[in-house]
């Protein structure tokens, strides 16, 4: 029996402030931004799916996400992708007419698709 559950836990993501990162994250997912930082640098989303963990602790710039290692999805890939510039990112060309990358303020490579 294998005790290892074939489940995605909680996605951390190294940033360096954690608390403008709280601001940016909650705005850019609609959520509020009400939730307590436990432990001085960890900020836990209020997200469905597996867990998305904000940490500071581990943030350095050469262990941000250099490819996207999950996608937030959207049912409308062109107002996400304006959504994204709207929050001052500069996000890749929408592929496929599916999917566009974009970084977060750290540097951390987020990928937004169409489900």
């Amino acid at each position: 029996m294998n005790p290892i559950t074939p489940r995605i836990g909680t996605v951390f993501v190294p940033v360096s402030d954690v608390e403008a990162a709280k601001d940016w994250y909650c705005r850019l997912l609609g959520v509020a931004a009400d939730g307590e930082i436990l432990f001085g640098h960890l900020y836990v989303l209020p997200v469905e799916g597996a867990g998305l963990v904000l940490d500071s602790r581990i943030y350095s710039p050469d262990v941000v996400f250099k490819v996207p290692a999950f996608h937030l999805d959207t049912q409308d890939v062109q107002a996400a992708h304006a959504f994204a510039v709207e929050l001052g990112a500069d996000p890749a060309d929408i592929q496929h007419g599916q999917w566009f990358n974009f970084r977060d303020p750290d540097g951390n490579a987020l990928m937004v698709c169409q489900c």
